[in-house]
């Protein structure tokens, strides 16, 4: 007689339909559709697997009560750290958003530097006017957070002639380290800011920091609001000595009447440099992977260590 062998069936829960036919293509994983405010369906309370965009709630592990595994849509994790409970992993998607990050970076430099506002201005007054604009190709760029968005921003600026350095938490062969940012800083004309929200990173960019930069120096931030000093950028760039663009602010979203709205020499975008077409295709796709290795009894290479 044959001996049988049973495989084993891991119920996941995803937020949408898209996220049932991803999984579906995994061998032992049944994908059930989880939306907060709804009603929880009978398979979540042996569910191993949560797939989320969405922060922590105080009513998610009472209707979970057997989630091993939490695996984020985003890069960030800064809502999970310290939430979830002893013995559950947490895993991001980084990976996945790297590409339309950097793409921002690059538009909104190009943005600046050839004055397309500007002309834009002129073509809605009907008027016709030429004239030189500074550019990207020859600039030194400064890239803080060294990880996947931070390798996909110095390919793509690099093709643009500019000369990138990357920093990193600690430094490592081609990347230096936090402490050697006071030293760095007045040698760049772009800072752009790829580091996740962290105690060791929250308000990093402070009067000191800013001060630093040199005069007509662009800071960039497509990491998290709190990684600025609100108050501290508004007074640089009220001065006009300093520009920036900013997809993120402190705080989110930037409320009627906020300085922001009206200082000079800043671009800025409603927290949309992820939001492109194909953005939930390549977070699955990046989910699959991750699951892979856990159901093949390995740790998710995105992994949430400590404060991450």
């Amino acid at each position: 007689m044959l001996d049988t062998v049973a495989i084993m069936t891991v119920t996941v829960l995803v937020p949408d339909e898209e996220g049932v036919a991803a999984l579906s293509e995994i061998e032992g994983v049944r994908p059930v559709v989880y939306r907060r405010g709804e009603p929880v369906p009978t398979e979540a309370a042996e569910a191993e697997v949560l797939v989320t965009g969405e922060g922590p709630s105080e009513e998610l592990w009472r209707e979970l009560p057997n989630v091993k595994l939490v695996q984020l849509l985003a890069a960030g994790a800064e809502e999970w750290v310290g939430k979830v409970p002893d013995g559950v992993l947490l895993s991001t998607c980084r990976g996945a958003h790297g590409g339309s990050s950097a793409e921002w970076v690059v538009a909104v430099l190009l943005t600046i530097y050839r004055d397309l506002d500007g002309f834009a201005d002129g073509h809605r007054r009907k008027h016709w006017e030429r004239r030189i604009t500074d550019t990207l190709q020859g600039k030194r760029a400064l890239i803080i957070g060294a990880g996947d968005l931070g390798r996909h921003l110095r390919r793509r600026l690099e093709t643009f002639d500019v000369r990138c350095t990357m920093v990193g938490a600690t430094a490592r062969e081609g990347v230096h380290g936090n402490d050697e940012l006071p030293g760095l800083l007045p040698e760049h004309d772009i800072t752009v800011l790829m580091v996740p929200l962290t105690p060791h990173t929250r308000g990093m960019v402070d009067a000191e920091f800013l001060a630093a930069m040199p005069d007509d120096a662009i800071l960039v931030n497509v990491s998290r609001g709190p990684v600025v000093d609100t108050g501290a950028l508004v007074a640089e760039l009220a001065s006009g000595r300093l520009r920036a663009a900013l997809d993120v602010t402190d705080p989110e979203p930037l409320p009627e009447g906020h300085p922001l709205w009206d200082v000079p020499g800043l671009l800025l975008t409603p927290h949309v440099a992820g939001a492109v077409s194909g953005r939930r295709q390549r977070a699955y796709a990046v989910v699959v992977r991750e699951l892979s290795h856990y159901l093949g009894g390995e740790l998710p290479k995105n992994l949430v260590h400590g404060e991450y």
